[in-house]
């Protein structure tokens, strides 16, 4: 995302946690590098965050080196956080006190989507204060939405990733017990693939990843763990009926706990596999699909 920023008409400074790798980057992608927060936000008109969780995001806020130390009253805080919408309004009403202006704008597309400039962007905020970010949106984004207002976008990414999560182990689930009652992973999925049951996740993850084997790490399951568990909650405060959504968190919950903080999210199939023993990899005939 950044690299699509440096190589625009923008003036860009970059900062990280790990000073090295903003370092890095400003001095191969001729952005300049900032020692803190609060350096890389003066002067500036946007400052955008992309951090694990919203709790990052309020934390950068205070103290001599945090954003609030030098972000100017006009300018706005564009989140990019995959974060949670109570934390995000409760940064936008600290931020309003300075005049500054708010935009949470989680988005989808993965690695891929981030590289190639081709991502979705949601939105939440006042449309004026999207309309001035815009530009920057659209240097990364292909599909920039305002889903409403401050906490929005932040919602309905959650609530997407949600899906994603009940989708690989719904699809992990079904294949499990068609291997073990005979039906190869590889043919199962030819004909999810072209049926009502197909999803992103039988689509793409199953075939590229789990029939593989390969399972590359792109996301991972600690962070989908969260995202659900955000997801989760927004319908308990809602008040509305959730029982699939409040038993998907529970389940991500223990995968995470039996997969640790580094592995990829798709990596929720091995758990199914461990519980059901089998494999599901393509090509295995109904015999060989029990895992030992």
């Amino acid at each position: 995302m950044a690299r699509h920023l440096v190589s625009g008409p923008f003036d860009l400074v970059v900062w990280n946690r790990t000073g090295a790798r903003a370092e890095d980057f400003a001095s191969a992608q001729g952005a300049r590098f900032a020692a803190t927060a609060a350096a890389a936000a003066a002067g500036r008109d946007v400052v955008i965050t992309c951090l694990p969780t919203s709790r990052e995001v309020a934390a950068l806020l205070d103290g001599p080196d945090g954003l609030l130390a030098s972000l100017a009253p006009g300018s706005t805080l564009l989140d990019c956080t995959s974060g949670d919408p109570a934390t995000s309004r409760e940064i936008a009403a600290r931020l309003a006190e300075r005049g500054v202006h708010f935009v949470d704008a989680p988005v989808s597309g993965g690695v891929s989507g981030a590289e190639a400039g081709t991502l979705t962007v949601m939105c939440g905020g006042n449309a004026d204060a999207i309309g001035r970010v815009r530009p920057l949106l659209d240097a990364f984004g292909k599909r920039i939405v305002h889903a409403g207002p401050v906490g929005a976008g932040h919602a309905l990414k959650a609530v997407n990733n949600a899906l994603l999560a009940m989708n690989l182990w719904g699809a992990a689930e079904g294949l499990a017990a068609l291997a073990s009652a005979g039906v190869r992973p590889d043919l199962a999925l030819e004909v999810i693939n072209v049926s009502s049951g197909r999803s992103n996740a039988t689509e793409n993850l199953f075939p590229e990843r789990v029939l593989t084997g390969a399972f590359p790490r792109t996301f991972r399951a600690a962070l989908l763990d969260k995202d659900v568990g955000i997801a989760a909650d927004l319908a308990r405060a809602q008040r509305v009926p959730s029982p699939l959504l409040q038993l998907t968190a529970e389940l991500w919950r223990l995968a995470h706990i039996e997969l640790g903080e580094d592995a990829d999210h798709v990596e929720v199939v091995r758990v199914v596999e461990r519980l059901a023993g089998v494999a599901l990899r393509a090509g295995a005939l109904p015999s060989e699909s029990r895992s030992s």
